[in-house]
């Protein structure tokens, strides 16, 4: 669905990196269960390998979500499915999502997913920055969207919806050079020194100089909105709180809106009252079933949100 079409009688639902609420981010079974849960769409990060394959994580290096260490660059697809990426979650797979072996997946691998999914679903592929391999990284994705027979006109690959995003101006702006704007979005947060400094364990002067290159790419990600470069704005959901007027404002000048993350159920509430379009979330079936129910008030009260 374009920026310009109709707005859906709720918002569609992106399942972050896959239900992964329930199963460990980025697995075969993630996804899997958020297409049994009727997710919308999925949603995946992406990084290139040493042997230049597309590979679905989150993180640059590999220590939190498997049993290797070190960054993922450095490693070849066929080294990276040799680890472990689902114990750190302590959940059991139920057999019909594939054994332990086969939950490490490429952007290829996903692909076949969602093609077997039967029914039409979106994908929202986030290209992570900064990468080692810069701008090769969306050149190499969109080699191979191509090479499986995605059309950059609709931005269709068969069933799937295929949409860009990054908090990368550069990114954004490399992307617009192949990929029709209503089809890239620009992901936008607020930037926090001492969060900066504090989750990437960067002293007070490296950490501030971070911060200040991140922060440049929020100002210039914020300018590439309000001059509609791009059709569709992706705040995390404490922005969309935090910046009531730029929100609206994007709204009435035809942004479309992909919030980010949004679980509990006075998100929920504030995204339908507010006309997002689109929600990604870790819990894609509890979220549909919210959204069957009648409008909620965003001022509710209910349980805190987990953390990002």
């Amino acid at each position: 669905m374009t920026a310009d079409e109709s707005v859906p009688a709720r918002p569609l639902v992106y399942a972050h990196r896959g239900a992964s609420a329930d199963f460990a981010e980025h697995t075969r079974a993630a996804y899997l269960r958020a297409l049994a849960d009727g997710a919308d769409g999925v949603e995946c990060d992406v990084h290139l390998t040493r042997d230049q394959q597309v590979v679905l994580l989150h993180d640059a290096n590999l220590d939190r979500t498997s049993d290797g260490t070190g960054p993922v660059a450095e490693r070849t697809v066929d080294q990276l499915r040799l680890l472990d990426f689902c114990s750190w979650k302590g959940v059991r797979i139920p057999e019909a999502y594939g054994p332990r072996s086969e939950q490490f997946l490429t952007l290829p691998d996903l692909l076949d997913l969602l093609r077997a999914a039967g029914r039409e679903v979106g994908l929202a592929i986030e290209l992570k920055h900064p990468s080692p391999y810069q701008l090769k990284l969306e050149d190499r994705v969109l080699e191979l969207l191509r090479a499986e027979g995605w059309d950059a006109r609709t931005s269709r690959l068969g069933n799937i919806r295929v949409t860009f995003m990054s908090f990368s101006p550069d990114s954004v702006r490399h992307l617009l050079k192949e990929v029709p704007p209503q089809f890239i979005c620009q992901l936008v947060d607020d930037v926090n020194v001492t969060e900066i400094r504090e989750e990437l364990g960067l002293g007070p002067f490296t950490g501030s100089a971070v911060a200040n290159v991140m922060k440049a790419a929020q100002l210039e990600g914020e300018r590439i909105l309000n001059d509609g470069e791009v059709a569709i704005a992706g705040p995390g959901i404490d922005y969309v709180r935090r910046h009531p007027g730029t929100v609206g404002r994007w709204l009435d000048s035809g942004r479309r809106f992909r919030v980010w993350t949004v679980d509990a159920e006075n998100d929920v509430a504030l995204c339908r009252e507010l006309g997002i379009q689109e929600i990604t979330t870790n819990r894609p079936g509890q979220v549909l079933a919210l959204l069957r129910q009648p409008a909620l008030a965003a001022g509710t009260p209910t349980q805190s949100r987990p953390p990002l």
